[in-house]
């Protein structure tokens, strides 16, 4: 498979400058940095949450964790992490696990860390397992244009140290 149908569609739509960074197959967003041969703390990885009422799309580095209690407290909810079987059908054109980061895309609120600020480069599934696409700091900030920022994440080695409160 190559890119999402859907997310192809809206970076055309968008006229935004973007690379398809090709690299074989992987697993997760750390392997994915190793085989693209890009700056990990730079790979988007997307992770989706739900409250109950309202999916909601974190985008964090992929170097860190999602901390819970610090998005609860942003968005005044209780969201808990969507099981993996639920992404297949709210991501019909994407591969399983290969969330994008453009959860708008697909009629999801986006929530990204405030890491990606100050990034020149930030890196995003394409929808399948083996392409990134690449935007600069100008097109990322037009793609996340209406969605929310706040600090929702922490480094993995932070992680440890705040234990129950990341995931």
């Amino acid at each position: 498979m190559s890119m999402a149908p859907s997310i192809e569609t809206h970076l055309g739509r968008s006229g935004i400058d973007f690379n398809l960074i090709p690299h074989p197959h992987s697993a997760n967003s750390l392997q994915t940095a190793r085989l693209a041969h890009v700056p990990a703390l730079q790979v988007a990885k997307a992770v989706m949450t739900h409250d109950g009422e309202t999916y909601r799309l974190c985008l964090i580095p992929s170097t860190h964790r999602l901390v819970m209690s610090w998005l609860n407290e942003h968005m005044h909810g209780h969201f808990r992490l969507v099981m993996e079987q639920e992404l297949a059908d709210l991501f019909a054109d994407c591969e399983m696990g290969a969330v994008p980061a453009l959860g708008q895309v697909y009629g999801f609120p986006v929530i990204w860390d405030s890491a990606f600020a100050s990034m020149d480069e930030i890196f995003f599934e394409s929808g399948d397992h083996e392409n990134l696409v690449r935007v600069d700091q100008g097109a990322f900030m037009q793609l996340m244009t209406g969605q929310e920022q706040d600090r929702i994440s922490c480094e993995a080695d932070e992680y440890e140290f705040k234990s129950g409160l990341v995931h």
